[in-house]
């Protein structure tokens, strides 16, 4: 599993920790280096992941979940909604490629911002869509991005929630890829989720 703590975060050190096969790894990385972080909820993370993978300047992209009350928690305890988790995707970029202010406009048009209750076709807190900044920098460009969806008067109300990022704990391997690894059920549970289409009716196409 891989664990961020915002709280760490400073201007010119990023500290990140990974835990694999039960054993945990330290990795420090400046402000100097060329790929930074992003975290997004948009309902299923497999979808997410999808969405993201697909952009010229994203390097990676792993689904999780972030910002709950259980440590290292399963899939099965994140889709209870008792953890306090949201099914999230960490993504890895290069801002000489891509800003984040880039990647907020493809977060906005792969999610429904109007819905207060989960996304598409999956309810509960922890499919609420949100943005989970990092730092201060993320912060302002977020709001800023809010604002602007907001003063669009497209949507009567935005529920998309915008939180400092807490914790980040990479899902089970079996849900990374997803979309990739099992293309037939994938394909059956997004159809039947009715999530493009939504996202046409609320988008175009």
């Amino acid at each position: 599993m891989k664990h961020f703590s915002s709280t760490k975060f400073a201007p010119k050190l990023l500290l990140c920790v990974f835990a694999i096969s039960g054993h945990t790894l330290t990795l420090a990385t400046t402000s100097n280096d060329t790929m930074q972080h992003a975290v997004f909820a948009g309902g299923c993370f497999w979808c997410m992941e999808e969405a993201f993978e697909s952009i010229p300047g994203v390097a990676a992209v792993v689904s999780g979940y972030a910002n709950g009350h259980v440590e290292n928690p399963s899939y099965q305890a994140v889709s209870t909604g008792k953890t306090g988790h949201y099914e999230v995707v960490q993504v890895t970029y290069d801002p000489k490629t891509i800003s984040y202010d880039t990647l907020l406009k493809y977060f906005w048009r792969n999610i429904d911002p109007t819905d207060g209750q989960g996304q598409f076709c999956d309810k509960g807190q922890q499919y609420q869509s949100a943005i989970f900044y990092l730092d201060e920098t993320q912060k302002k460009v977020a709001l800023a991005s809010f604002n602007e969806l907001k003063a669009s008067k497209q949507f009567e109300t935005i529920y998309t929630l915008i939180e400092q990022a807490k914790q980040f704990y990479a899902a089970e391997q079996n849900h990374q890829d997803y979309y990739k690894k099992n293309p037939v059920r994938y394909k059956l549970y997004k159809t039947s989720c009715g999530r493009t289409k939504k996202l046409n009716e609320i988008w175009g196409q």
